[in-house]
């Protein structure tokens, strides 16, 4: 928390406040968890679009038809789709001032997705250090959950991200 009794926020002027965006290397703390909201209800638009963007055009995806035939019975959600949602969802709180994305590692799908499902994400801070090839930078891990609103687990990965320390930062530059 700030000065005002409260975060995600910095005063800027008089009565007037600046929507803060992800924190700065030295704000993380390993083993802080960050629960990432609002959730997002997952359309048959989103499985379409994303299936047809990505040429993912398997018919578990995208033929209803094909899919009455299958154990599920309806679409499965392409597994890209899951990892969109929850990649962007834990974005804004945990890289939020990312300089650069390094990498996701150990991404499993735990439980099926379909339209109609909505989801919720929480990130686990694992790891930090200072960068050793940009100095004034540091590097945070983090193991995100997508997680269903009945409960189940659906996608886990693992993600790195390197991020401005408080003397590096650029909000002043930029307006943030």
């Amino acid at each position: 928390m700030d000065k005002l009794g409260f975060s995600g926020y910095r005063q800027v002027g008089a009565q007037r406040y600046r929507e803060t965006l992800g924190f700065r290397y030295e704000q993380f703390t390993v083993g802080d968890v960050f629960e990432h909201r609002p959730g997002r209800t997952v359309t048959e638009m989103d499985n379409v679009l994303m299936s047809m963007l990505s040429m993912n055009t398997s018919p578990l995806h995208i033929d209803a038809a094909y899919c009455e035939h299958t154990r599920w019975g309806r679409p499965l959600v392409s597994s890209l789709v899951t990892l969109s949602i929850v990649g962007g969802m834990a974005a804004r709180s945990t890289s939020g001032q990312a300089i650069a994305n390094l990498g996701w590692d150990n991404i499993r799908l735990t439980e099926p997705v379909f339209a109609g499902d909505t989801l919720y994400a929480d990130s686990e801070i694992t790891g930090k250090r200072l960068s050793n090839s940009r100095p004034g930078d540091g590097i945070v891990t983090c193991r995100t959950r997508g997680v269903k609103s009945t409960g189940e687990v659906v996608l886990t990965f693992e993600r790195s991200f390197l991020v401005p320390t408080q003397a590096t930062g650029i909000d002043e530059k930029t307006g943030y």
